[in-house]
């Protein structure tokens, strides 16, 4: 799919842009071009020590923000792919830095948006978020608006070739500020805050998140927001599985933190279809004919009012098997 294309990843030196390098590099070792694009330049500097240009003459580290249109509108000279990583996303930073967040994750959206336009890029995939569905905080409300930028996109490309998608999952297992990094940091002091006894998350591995993209790049038709089916956790299983013998404090849950997430609102289920392995939301407007796109996926038509969150899902990890993903996926040393 990606042997003699170029590809530019925004946020390429975050947590999930440096598994997309790696698995592009291994599943597609005659790709022309990988354009790392980000803003910090630290991160370019050690990434550059594991992926080092010398050994993948294919790389390429440009420093640049996706606030700054002209900078972006440069790198994506002769791109065929576009994966949008980048972000404002922590919760809290968010809230009391608004305006940053909104010229980061909406306005930058747009001016990912534009430069591939221009550029004549084919394929553009945008990381959503979980909270996006029915946000409560300003991140969730900001990827929202970068979701619905992406998916109309695909009405004003015109002529040009080129399918715009959007992928949500919840919680990247060990990402950045994420619960299992901070639990396995604090169990050493026999206490672990819990917000909130009955609070559920979704649950995926890093390597699931890297396959949707790239199922996206190659299946999507442009104007879908896919959504993967996986588990849910009990935030006192987790906390049970990290820290056996841990105190459970309870601290409360934060501002703009929701007690389960949702991927699938009741108002989306109208235009949600069962494709097999995901959910896809299609746009109210699709630029190509449903029925063939029904037939193409066998897709189902999901039951109307139908929510799809942390809380309600059928698929629960307990315990044993929280230990188990957090040996294979985070931490080998991890004692079962």
């Amino acid at each position: 799919m990606l042997n003699g294309k170029s590809c530019l990843i925004t946020g390429g030196t975050g947590y999930l842009g440096q598994a997309l390098v790696r698995n592009i590099l291994e599943k597609w070792p005659h790709i022309r071009k990988i354009i790392v694009f980000s803003r910090d330049e630290e991160k370019q500097f050690l990434m550059n020590q594991t992926f080092p240009i010398s050994k993948y003459p294919c790389l390429r580290y440009c420093i640049g923000d996706v606030r700054d249109y002209g900078r972006l509108e440069k790198a994506m000279k002769d791109v065929d792919v576009v994966i949008h990583t980048a972000a404002m996303k922590y919760v809290d930073i968010a809230e009391h830095n608004p305006m940053e967040c909104i010229k980061t994750n909406v306005l930058g959206a747009e001016n990912v948006i534009n430069a591939c336009l221009e550029n004549k890029v084919k394929r553009v995939v945008s990381l959503s978020t979980d909270k996006a569905s029915a946000p409560i905080n300003l991140y969730g409300a900001s990827k929202l608006a970068s979701d619905k930028l992406f998916i109309a996109a695909n009405n004003i490309k015109g002529a040009v070739d080129i399918r715009f998608s959007v992928v949500r999952y919840g919680n990247v297992m060990a990402s950045n500020g994420s619960v299992i990094p901070f639990f396995l940091k604090k169990r050493s002091s026999g206490i672990l805050p819990i917000t909130d006894p009955n609070m559920t998350r979704f649950n995926i591995s890093l390597q699931e998140g890297v396959e949707m993209v790239f199922y996206a790049l190659e299946y999507a038709w442009g104007g879908e927001l896919l959504v993967p089916k996986i588990p849910s956790y009990r935030i006192v299983d987790l906390a049970e599985a990290i820290g056996p013998n841990c105190e459970h404090q309870v601290v409360g849950i934060r501002p703009g933190e929701k007690v389960h997430e949702e991927m699938i609102t009741q108002s989306d289920s109208y235009l949600t279809y069962n494709i097999g392995k995901y959910y896809s939301i299609l746009p109210p407007n699709p630029t190509w004919p449903l029925e063939n796109y029904l037939d193409r996926f066998g897709a189902k038509k999901i039951r109307e009012g139908y929510s799809y969150n942390s809380r309600d899902n059928d698929s629960f990890l307990d315990i044993n098997a929280l230990r188990s993903l957090i040996v294979q996926h985070v931490d080998s040393s991890f004692l079962i």
